[in-house]
């Protein structure tokens, strides 16, 4: 992307993507209301609702981290490039907790199968952990994003 013989670039995503690796487990698991977690991937507006609030409370979270590390080490984030940044971050993990969209992707790679895996039969609950195949994507989407977001806002 850019010559950094420093490695100055290379010290602030890795700092920028480890906060956000710590708000994201934050915000997505201790942060979120069991009523978020329970609706955002419900149809329509209700789900709508549940999932915005969600992703709004899990972005403050990112950005509490990121203040505290700049805080905390002095490190100085560009304004623009942390909107940026949590921006991307924001909106793709709306995409992926409104769930379809997820789903439809994994469909489409031929995952649907890796997808499915662990969900409870329909009609039962045999299976209320997080060892699902929909969760290990859902969470490697996510990372994968934050690694983005780490990118965009370190340059």
């Amino acid at each position: 992307m850019f010559a950094d013989p420093t490695g100055a670039h290379a010290a602030v995503f890795a700092a920028v993507f480890v906060a956000l690796y710590v708000a994201h487990q934050v915000g997505d698991h201790w942060v979120q209301s069991q009523r978020q977690a329970d609706r955002k991937g419900m149809p329509g507006w209700p789900g709508r609702i549940a999932c915005a609030t969600h992703v709004a409370t899990y972005t403050l979270t990112a950005l509490v981290a990121l203040a505290v590390l700049a805080a905390g080490t002095g490190l100085r984030l560009d304004p623009w490039a942390v909107s940026v940044g949590l921006t991307v971050s924001a909106v793709s993990h709306y995409a992926a907790d409104r769930r379809t969209p997820l789903k439809r992707i994994a469909d489409a790679l031929g995952s649907a199968r890796f997808y499915a895996l662990g969900a409870p039969r329909p009609g039962r609950d045999d299976k209320p952990c997080l060892g699902t195949g929909a969760h290990a994507l859902d969470q490697s989407w996510h990372i994968g994003f934050l690694f983005v977001s780490a990118l965009l806002i370190a340059a």
